[in-house]
């Protein structure tokens, strides 16, 4: 019988600066602070499964570098005993992000090293080996190989969905949010071959050509339900949910959800690098532990504001009962109505 939740796609090491506010261009802001932490969607999915339960096994299929920061992921992860490293390979260099964090409005931004991640293909995955109940893979976008036209299934990751799919495996995608309008092209044909999908709302909007955000950066409400309808349209066998700081919204085919983010105070909060992983993570324990998709929201909203809240990001999350008491315990948003 399968257990557990196999992660697969980019790892890489975040080296965050914290400056006091972004400059314009050709201007000089000051660093106020460095610090490092692991990265993408391995180590954030990986570190938060983890910490809301040191129990449950998490396979992990990446590329790590023959370097000094691919020894750092490794020697980082193989902190948490549930985590499988039975499908690690070292070759060539580790991924890198440079965050930036602007300590003015909490805002980030990412200047991203690819390394090895246009290595990673459907032939760094063995899915016969895989004893996990879900695959998680990402980001679209950001694996080159796996992004790659397929003349049949549209991109090479859809190819790889499918062949998960046959095998039994549930199916799950993520996408990085990069200024591009790549993702009508490639994100589709995966779709097709998903059984979760949990992204935010720029991936979402972008994924179907149907803004979320106005030019104010305010929520377009009225827009989320008919996202969520062309994201199941497309082919996602299960749940569609759509996270923001705002909220969350989910769809299974039959009934809308939505479910309000936690009230943090903002000087509380002390990073937002991860969250978004953290969310997935939360949602994707919740259908492991047959949740149903409202309740499995309410964990994930509680999993991405305890990364929030915690000094040591991914590290610093809750346990699940922690989190359940969380959502019940802090204070809310308005529940958006769609």
């Amino acid at each position: 019988m399968r257990r557990g939740i196999a992660i697969a796609g980019n790892i890489a090491v975040d080296e965050i600066k914290y400056i006091d506010k972004y400059p314009a261009k050709s201007e000089l802001t000051t660093i106020r602070n460095i610090d490092r932490n692991t990265g993408g969607i391995i180590s954030n999915c990986g570190i938060t499964l983890s910490r809301i339960d040191y129990n449950i096994p998490i396979e992990i299929i990446t590329l790590v570098g023959k370097d000094e920061k691919g020894d750092y992921l490794k020697e980082t992860l193989s902190k948490y005993p549930n985590i499988i490293f039975n499908q690690v390979k070292a070759v060539g260099k580790t991924p890198f992000t440079d965050v930036i964090n602007d300590i003015s409005d909490k805002s980030r931004t990412f200047f991203f090293f690819r390394g090895n991640s246009h290595l990673f293909n459907e032939d760094t995955i063995d899915l016969e080996k895989l004893n996990s109940k879900i695959l998680h893979i990402g980001y679209i976008l950001l694996l080159d190989g796996l992004d790659e036209e397929d003349e049949v299934y549209g991109t090479k990751m859809a190819r790889l969905l499918k062949n998960a799919q046959e095998i039994g495996l549930k199916t799950s995608i993520d996408i990085v949010s990069e200024n591009s309008n790549r993702f009508v092209d490639k994100v589709p044909p995966s779709l097709k071959y998903t059984d979760y999908c949990i992204i935010n709302e720029i991936e979402a909007g972008k994924s179907v050509n149907v803004n979320l955000r106005d030019a104010n950066n305010r929520l377009i409400k009225e827009n989320i339900r008919d996202v969520l309808y062309k994201l199941k349209k497309l082919g996602v066998k299960e749940w569609v949910i759509i996270h923001c700081p705002e909220g969350s919204f989910g769809y299974d085919g039959l009934n809308i959800y939505s479910v309000p983010s936690l009230f943090l105070e903002k000087e509380k909060i002390k990073g937002t690098v991860g969250a978004g992983d953290a969310y997935a993570a939360g949602a994707l324990y919740g259908a492991h532990e047959g949740l149903s998709i409202e309740d499995s929201m309410k964990l994930a909203t509680s999993s991405a504001a305890s990364l929030l809240l915690a000094e040591e990001g991914a590290s610093g999350v809750k346990t699940y009962n922690e989190l359940l008491k969380m959502f019940e315990e802090y204070p809310k948003h308005e529940t958006i109505t769609i």
